[in-house]
C-alpha cells in the first residue's frame, strides 16, 4: 500500500522514488515486522494467558517439559499478523507471486489455527483429525501448484533446476503441480514436526527464509540470473519483501519464544511458515536447495518416518523418542544445547545452499 502511495507521490516530489528500490523496501519490511512483533508481543501473550490457551504436554515426553504445561500457544498468529502487515505495506501488490505466497500462508495458518483451537480451547486432544488436516493442506497446496502452473509465462518457471550444474533443467510439465504440492505440504509438516523445543523451529525458518530472499532477489534480476546460470523469473524479486518480513516477524517472536519460552507458535505458525518457505522455493525454482538449507527440517521428518516404520515392522524403536530433538534430550542434552546446535547446523547448511548458486 505504501509502495503505491509512494509511486503516486513521486510525480510531485522525486524524493519518493527512493521507495521504488527493492533493497530499501526490504529493509523497511524487516524493521516493520520486527517492530510489530516486539510491540504487540506482550499484549498477545497476556491475552492468550487470559483466555487460558495453554500448551498441553505429552506424558511420554521428556520430564523437563512438564514445567511448560500451561505456557500460552497459538503465538504464531502474532508472526502471521506481523508478516502480512509488513508485506501489504511495502510490497508491490500487483505482483502475483506476492499474493500466491500470502494466500497460501494464510490458508495453511487457518488449518493450523483450527487444529490449535480444538486442542487448547475445546480441550480435544486430537485437535483437527489427521485426515481433515491433510485434506485441507492438500487443497491449499494443490491450489498454489495449479495457479503457478497455469500462469507460468516461461519454460523456466516449470523446470526442475539441479544445483551444481549449469545447464541441467528438467521440464516437469503437468507433474510440476504434483511436485509443487509435495514441496509445499511436505515443508509445512516438516517445520511443524521441528517445533518441539523453545525457539528450535523459528530460527531455522528465519535463516532459510532469509536465504530464499537472497535467491529471490537474484532470480528476479536478469543480470544476476544470467551471470549465475540460474533461471530468470520475472517478478520473483518482489518476494524479498515477504522474506524480510518473515525474518523480522520471526526474530520478534523469538524474543518471547527463546528458552524458557513465554509463548509457543503452535500449528498456526509452524504450518504457515513451512508452507511459505515451500511455495517461495517453488516460485524461485530452488526446491532442492531448500531441502539442503532446511536439512534440520528434513532430519526431523525422516526421524519420525524411520521411527514409525521400524516400530511397525520390527516392534523396535530406532530413537529413544521422535522427532530426533527429543532423542538427544533423553540422552541427557540440556534443551538449550539441542536448540543452539541445531541452529549452528542450519547456519552451515544455509551457507552451503547459497554456495550452490556459484558452484555450477
Amino acid at each position: 500500500m505504501l509502495f503505491w502511495l509512494a509511486d503516486y507521490l513521486s510525480q510531485y516530489s522525486s524524493i519518493f522514488n527512493v521507495f521504488s528500490y527493492l533493497t530499501l523496501r526490504a529493509i523497511l519490511g524487516i524493521m516493520t515486522s520486527l517492530a510489530i512483533s516486539l510491540l504487540l508481543g506482550p499484549a498477545v501473550i497476556r491475552r492468550l494467558n487470559a483466555l487460558q490457551i495453554g500448551q498441553a504436554i505429552r506424558d511420554d515426553g521428556p520430564q523437563s517439559h512438564l514445567m511448560k504445561a500451561g505456557t500460552p500457544t497459538m503465538g504464531g498468529a502474532l508472526i502471521l499478523m506481523s508478516i502480512f502487515t509488513s508485506t501489504l505495506l511495502w510490497a508491490d501488490l500487483s505482483n502475483r507471486y506476492i499474493w500466491t505466497v500470502l494466500v497460501t500462508t494464510f490458508l495453511f495458518g487457518l488449518v493450523g489455527w483450527v487444529d490449535d483451537y480444538r486442542k487448547v480451547v475445546e480441550k480435544n486432544s486430537q485437535g483437527l483429525p489427521a485426515r481433515w488436516k491433510y485434506l485441507w493442506q492438500s487443497v491449499a497446496g494443490l491450489s498454489a501448484g495449479v495457479f503457478l502452473f497455469v500462469t507460468a509465462a516461461t519454460p523456466a518457471e516449470t523446470q526442475l533446476i539441479v544445483p551444481f550444474f549449469k545447464n541441467v533443467a528438467w521440464e516437469l510439465g503437468i507433474f510440476y503441480i504434483l511436485f509443487s504440492y509435495l514441496v509445499i505440504v511436505g515443508t509445512s509438516n516438516a517445520v511443524n514436526l521441528t517445533d518441539g523445543l523453545d525457539g528450535l523451529a523459528i530460527m531455522p525458518a528465519v535463516l532459510v527464509g532469509g536465504a530464499l530472499g537472497v535467491i529471490a532477489y537474484l532470480v528476479g534480476n536478469i543480470e544476476f540470473a544470467n551471470y549465475l546460470h540460474i533461471p530468470y523469473i520475472r517478478g520473483a524479486g518482489e518476494l524479498v519483501i515477504f522474506c524480510t518480513a518473515l525474518g523480522g516477524a520471526g526474530l520478534g517472536f523469538l524474543w518471547f519464544n527463546t528458552y524458557p519460552a513465554q509463548v509457543f507458535m503452535g500449528d498456526v505458525g509452524a504450518l504457515a511458515l513451512g508452507a511459505a518457505l515451500g511455495v517461495i522455493a517453488v516460485i524461485v525454482r530452488h526446491e532442492i536447495v531448500l531441502f539442503i538449507m532446511g536439512g534440520i527440517f528434513v532430519l526431523e521428518t525422516v526421524s519420525v518416518i524411520m521411527q514409525v516404520a521400524s516400530f511397525k515392522l520390527t516392534g523396535k524403536r530406532i530413537f529413544r523418542m521422535a522427532p530426533i530433538h527429543h532423542h538427544f534430550e533423553l540422552k541427557g542434552w540440556p534443551e538449550p544445547r539441542v536448540i543452539v546446535r541445531f541452529w549452528i547446523i542450519t547456519v552451515m547448511l544455509v551457507l552451503f545452499g547459497l554456495a550452490t548458486l556459484k558452484l555450477r
